[in-house]
């Protein structure tokens, strides 16, 4: 007996072996969701959990050189939201306009601030980028909603505070304010 049949018959190697089989299976039913993911793999003939674990991987090895680590990075926070945006603004239904509305937000408030002090952030935490990307599909995917999260606790309050100071500034106005429900009812209106 050889010693890779020994390994391969071997209590532990059997477990690790079917445990793996048992994720790459329940990944399979959680990708089976997507139409586009089911059309690739019946396209390619690659199953679909195994090309998602290849991307991941893609992913983690354009992280780790780092010159690509930016632009994947930004990649991941544009490319998807971007599609689903678009997505969202053809279908009828407002609830998935105003999650990826607060998404944009979000990101572009976090654009914003990360404009200022990256050569700072990068200095002290090497592997900036990669979690930046998790950070981002945190605040992309519907099952966490933290865009959602961190509007309402970070960017209004921000935002609120801001508005508050510039109206006090600002001269009163004899024109009423025009709001989104307002504009949506003329709108309406001229159908």
């Amino acid at each position: 007996m050889s010693a890779t049949q020994k390994v391969q018959q071997h209590p532990a190697f059997i477990q690790a072996q079917d445990k793996a089989n048992y994720y790459v299976n329940q990944l399979d039913k959680e990708l089976s969701k997507y139409p586009i993911l089911n059309s690739f793999e019946q396209r390619t003939q690659v199953p679909k959990s195994y090309a998602f674990i290849g991307a991941v991987l893609l992913l983690a090895i354009l992280h780790s050189i780092n010159a690509f680590a930016s632009p994947v990075s930004n990649l991941v926070g544009w490319a998807l939201p971007a599609f689903l945006s678009v997505k969202a603004l053809e279908s009828p239904g407002h609830a998935d306009d105003v999650q990826w509305l607060t998404y944009w937000i979000v990101f572009g408030f976090f654009n914003f601030l990360e404009s200022f002090a990256l050569r700072i952030v990068l200095y002290y935490f090497p592997w900036y980028f990669a979690f930046k990307s998790l950070f981002i599909l945190w605040l992309q995917l519907p099952q966490f909603r933290g865009a959602q999260m961190l509007y309402g606790t970070v960017v209004r309050p921000v935002f609120a505070n801001v508005h508050g100071k510039a109206s006090q500034l600002a001269p009163t106005q004899s024109e009423p304010t025009v709001t989104a429900d307002g504009l949506r009812e003329r709108v309406a209106s001229a159908e």
